[in-house]
């Protein structure tokens, strides 16, 4: 098999993990087209001796570590630029840890698989998990507009909004509802449905939300690879159906610390 093919079906999703580190997909895409290029131009630096997705983001991760922002460097912009920007947020949890949480609960690496991609042992990837699930979870507590027609899945998010010490502004299943009770009270988070009861689209109640307010917002959908193409205008963050408890938990914390760092 061909090195692209070998790549391709794991790109969307090395999208949707830079898109989260990063915060946004500009930042994001360019990480992943960075590590691209840095294959095609040193074809040894893909391992082909662990599987190909473990493989595609060590390269990542190799590029990721001279220029994230935690480390002061600055971040890729689109045109290939870097961008000085200071995070104290992010530097107080510890790249390396969230980079583990994420891994693991969002992209669902072994533990040691995660270790092969940041050049570390399974034990330091527990304790990483751990120090990030610690540090994450006890954030300011904030209110959250969930955007979801099956009652099941809602109450599911509910529950893990309420466990991380967050509560629930409402849950709401059309687009019409999603602006009105937006306009009732700023969300701290929003948790969005790609298709709704009324048919309408969840990103587009969250687009008309968005022309009046500032809230994180994070994606639930059954078809990921619809909208990490890197092609388009697309959410920074993803939670794919079925989802664990673990991920939704992960996305949240990373989605609240980025709005957190970006309003300070």
């Amino acid at each position: 098999m061909s090195l692209s093919h070998e790549i391709a079906p794991h790109l969307p999703f090395l999208r949707r993990y830079a898109r989260a580190l990063a915060g946004s997909q500009a930042s994001g895409d360019a990480y992943v087209r960075a590590t691209l290029e840095a294959i095609i131009e040193s074809p040894e630096r893909y391992h082909r001796d662990v599987q190909p997705r473990v493989a595609l983001y060590r390269v990542f991760h190799t590029i990721w570590s001279g220029t994230h922002p935690a480390r002061g460097a600055g971040e890729i912009l689109p045109d290939g630029t870097l961008q000085s920007r200071f995070r104290n947020r992010l530097d107080a949890v510890g790249a390396a840890r969230r980079q583990a949480l994420l891994l693991t609960a969002m992209e669902d690496f072994s533990p040691a698989e995660a270790a092969q991609i940041l050049d570390t042992t399974t034990e330091d990837i527990g304790e990483m998990v751990e120090g990030a699930l610690y540090d994450l979870v006890a954030q300011t507590p904030t209110s959250v507009l969930i955007i979801e027609d099956e009652p099941i899945i809602s109450m599911d998010l509910s529950n893990i909004v309420e466990e991380m010490g967050h509560s629930v502004q409402a849950v709401v299943t059309t687009r019409k509802e999603a602006v009105a009770e937006a306009k009732k009270a700023q969300p701290g988070l929003i948790l969005a449905d790609i298709q709704l009861a009324d048919n309408s689209s969840g990103i587009d109640a969250v687009g008309e939300i968005l022309e009046r307010i500032k809230s994180p917002v994070i994606f639930i959908t059954a078809y990921p690879e619809r909208l990490l193409t890197g092609e388009r205008p697309e959410p920074t963050f993803l939670v794919t159906k079925p989802f664990a408890a673990e991920s939704v938990k992960a996305t949240i914390a990373q989605a609240l610390l980025l709005a957190e760092d970006d309003g300070a």
